[in-house]
C-alpha cells in the first residue's frame, strides 16, 4: 500500500529572518540560513531588497573615487543642500544634481586635504566640517554658496576650535570630542555660535577621572531625552540636563559595553542603536541591563558579524536609521556586506531580525528629511530605489533552516516543492533542495511569466493561514505582527503554535480583536471594550493568528498577481533544507508561502 502525500509548510518565509547563530535543528520555520539581497516586508515574508539609482549623471572633480561622507544642510528659510566629500574635496549638488566642487574662499593659504572621513554637523544655517589632523571647515552659505573656509576664518570668531575627529550639534550648540591628543575631553560651543568656543555658554567637560571602568577614550557623541551620551570604547557616561552645560551632571554609567566605531551611532527618535564589541545594541536595553553582554540586537548573527568586523577599518564602517524603510544599515566596505536590521518588530529575546545585502557596498549613507535613503558609491550619490543596481542585476537568495518534516525517524522523499510568490516578471525562480546537511543541491528552474509588475506593497489581503505573531508574557498580554490592519476590534480569531502558547491562551479558542493598531492588539474572551488576557509564561515556537471567517482575495490591486511556482522534487533523506533564488532585474520578488510534499519512507 502505497504511502499518503503528506505536506509541511513555511507559512512566513523569513519572517525571524537569519539565525546563523543556534543550532539549525532548533530553529523556528520562520528563521532563515540564508537571507542575502532581502529585506522583511510589511507582510513579514522575505522579498528582494530595493537597488540603486544615479543622482549624479557625471562625476566632475570627484572622478573615480569613493564618496566619504554625505549630509544635509537645511537652512532657517528652508533651502536644503547635499554636501559630501571624496577626492580629498569637498563638494555640493546644484540644483540640477550636478557635482559642484566647493573651492577654498578663506583668502589665506587652502588647506590641504588627504582624507574623506569628516564628521559633519549644522548649526543655524551653517555646515561643520571635524576630522583630526585638520582644521575644522564650514560651508556658510550666506557668506558663498561655492566655496568653504576654516572655522578660524569666520568673523567673529573667538578661541581654538578643537581639531576633533567626532561633532554633532545638539541643543542649539556644537559639541566635539577626540582630537590629536585629548581623547577624555568634551567641548561645547557658544549657543547658536559654532565659531565661538569660549565666552558665553561655550566650555567643555573632561570625563578622564569619570570612567567606571578603567581608562578608555570617547568614540561617539549622542544625545537622548534632553541628556548627552558619550560613548567610550568600553563604557558609556550619561549626563542629563545638556540643554544647560553650567548644570548638566552624570546621571547614569555603563561599564563593559561601548561603541566602537563613530559612524554606527543612530538616533530612531525613540532610541539611539550603536555598533559596540559584542554586536549592534539599543542604548535604552543597555543602560536596563547594564553590561549583560547577551542583550545585542544582532544577537541571531552575531558570530558572523564579529567575524567581519574583524577584518574591518573601524573608521569605515558606516550606518543609517531609515524611518521610511524602517531598517538600520551598517556597511562593511572591505567585505563588501551590508547586514539590514528590520526595526518594525523586535523578536521575544529582544533581537531585531537581520539580513544581508553582499552587492551595493555603500561608501556612505544618508537619509534625508524627504525620506530618500543616499547611497555614497565610487563617482557618485546614488538613490536607494527600483530594483536594479544602477544598471546591474542583483542575486535574491533565501533559504530555510533544517527540518526533519515532523517525521524524527523516518525518511522523507520528496516530491514536490511549490512556493507562492508576488511580483517578478519573465524570470526564472530557482528552487532547491538538499538533505542531511550537505551542500549537495538538487534544482530546478521555475519560470514566473511576462506580467505587469507594480508595487507589492499597495494592497493588503487577508491571509486564510493567518498572521504569524509574537505574543508577550505580560498583564495584559500584547499581540505583534508587522501588520495588523487586516484584524479589527471585535473580529473574531483562534491561535495555532508550532510549539507551545503562553499560559493564558489554549489553541483554536475563540477570542475578540480589542484594543487594535496596525501592529498590536489584546485579545478577551469576551467583545470590545471587554478584559484583555494576561499571560504568565512566554511560550515556545511559532504563534499564528487567524481569522475565524477570513476573506481571500486572489490578487492585490494594479495587476500585482500571486503566482504558486511549483517543480518536481526527488531525492530522500531524514533532515530537508530547501533554497530559492532568483535574479533581480527591475521587478519586485516577495517569497510568501513554501509547501514541501513528501512521503515518509524508512523508518530508524
Amino acid at each position: 500500500m502505497s504511502q499518503a502525500l503528506q505536506t509541511a509548510s513555511v507559512q512566513a518565509p523569513g519572517f525571524y529572518g537569519l539565525n546563523t547563530q543556534d543550532s539549525p535543528l532548533d530553529l523556528s520555520s520562520g528563521f532563515a540560513l540564508v537571507a542575502t539581497n532581502c529585506i522583511i516586508d510589511q507582510y513579514g515574508r522575505i522579498g528582494a531588497r530595493n537597488g540603486w539609482s544615479r543622482i549624479n549623471a557625471a562625476s566632475g572633480n570627484l572622478g573615480a573615487n569613493d564618496v566619504g561622507v554625505v549630509h544635509e544642510l537645511v537652512q532657517p528659510d528652508g533651502t536644503i543642500t547635499v554636501l559630501f566629500s571624496g577626492n580629498n574635496k569637498l563638494f555640493k549638488l546644484s540644483s540640477t544634481n550636478t557635482v559642484t566642487e566647493l573651492t577654498y574662499g578663506g583668502g589665506g593659504t587652502a588647506p590641504t586635504i588627504t582624507a574623506n572621513n569628516w564628521s559633519c554637523a549644522s548649526l543655524n544655517g551653517i555646515t561643520y566640517f571635524f576630522q583630526t589632523g585638520y582644521d575644522p571647515l564650514i560651508y556658510d552659505p550666506a557668506v558663498s554658496t561655492t566655496t568653504f573656509r576654516r572655522v578660524s576664518e569666520k568673523t567673529g570668531y573667538v578661541a581654538t576650535v578643537p581639531s576633533a575627529n567626532i561633532a554633532i550639534s545638539a541643543f542649539g550648540r556644537l559639541w566635539v570630542a577626540n582630537t590629536a591628543s585629548i581623547k577624555s575631553t568634551v567641548y561645547f560651543s557658544d549657543l547658536l555660535s559654532g565659531h565661538v568656543w569660549s565666552t558665553g555658554t561655550s566650555g567643555s567637560l573632561n570625563v578622564d577621572r569619570v570612567w567606571t571602568n578603567g581608562a578608555d577614550e570617547i568614540t561617539g557623541l549622542a544625545t537622548h531625552n534632553g541628556s548627552l551620551i558619550i560613548f567610550g570604547k568600553r563604557q558609556i557616561l550619561v549626563y542629563a540636563n545638556a540643554t544647560t552645560p553650567s548644570t548638566m551632571s552624570l546621571t547614569d554609567a555603563v561599564g563593559g559595553i561601548g561603541c566602537t566605531a563613530r559612524d554606527t551611532i543612530q538616533s530612531t527618535g525613540k532610541d539611539i542603536l550603536f555598533l559596540s564589541n559584542s554586536g549592534v545594541r539599543s542604548f535604552a536595553r543597555t543602560i536596563i541591563e547594564k553590561s549583560a553582554p547577551l542583550g545585542d540586537l544582532s544577537k541571531n548573527v552575531r558570530n558572523d558579524l564579529m567575524a567581519s568586523l574583524a577584518s574591518e577599518t573601524l573608521a569605515n564602517v558606516k550606518s543609517v536609521y531609515s524611518e521610511k524603510e524602517a531598517f538600520y544599515l551598517l556597511t562593511l566596505p572591505s567585505t563588501k556586506q551590508v547586514y539590514c536590521f528590520d526595526t518594525r518588530v523586535q523578536l521575544q529575546d529582544g533581537s531585531f531580525r537581520v539580513t544581508v545585502w553582499d552587492s551595493i557596498e555603500p561608501t556612505a549613507l544618508l537619509y534625508r528629511r524627504n525620506g530618500d535613503l543616499v547611497i555614497g558609491k565610487n563617482g557618485y550619490l546614488g538613490k536607494y530605489e527600483n530594483y536594479q543596481d544602477y544598471t546591474s542585476t542583483y542575486r535574491l537568495m533565501y533559504y530555510t533552516n533544517h527540518s526533519d518534516l515532523g517525521a524524527q525517524n523516518a525518511t522523507s522523499v520528496l516530491k514536490k516543492l511549490k512556493t507562492v510568490v508576488i511580483g517578478g516578471s519573465n524570470q526564472f525562480v530557482t528552487m532547491k533542495w538538499a538533505f542531511d546537511f550537505t551542500a549537495n543541491y538538487l534544482s530546478s528552474n521555475v519560470a514566473i511569466p511576462t506580467q505587469s509588475v507594480s508595487e507589492y506593497g499597495i494592497a493588503e489581503y487577508d491571509n486564510p493561514d493567518g498572521q504569524v505573531v509574537t505574543i508577550t508574557n505580560a498583564s495584559p498580554s500584547v499581540i505583534t505582527s508587522v501588520d495588523l490592519s487586516e484584524f479589527v476590534n471585535n473580529n473574531t480569531v483562534t491561535l495555532t503554535t508550532t510549539g507551545t502558547l503562553p499560559s493564558g491562551f489554549s489553541v483554536l479558542t475563540t477570542y475578540y480583536i480589542i484594543n487594535a493598531s496596525t501592529n498590536t492588539c489584546n485579545l478577551s474572551l469576551t467583545p470590545s471594550p471587554g478584559t484583555a488576557i494576561n499571560t504568565s509564561s512566554s511560550g515556545s515556537g511559532t504563534h499564528t493568528m487567524q481569522h475565524i471567517h477570513p476573506t481571500v482575495v486572489s490578487n492585490y490591486s494594479d495587476g500585482v498577481a500571486l503566482q504558486t511556482l511549483v517543480t518536481q522534487a526527488s531525492g530522500a533523506g531524514k533532515i530537508v533544507q530547501t533554497g530559492y533564488e532568483s535574479t533581480i532585474n527591475g521587478s519586485p520578488l516577495s517569497i510568501q508561502r513554501i509547501e514541501i510534499q513528501f512521503k515518509d519512507g524508512k523508518q530508524t
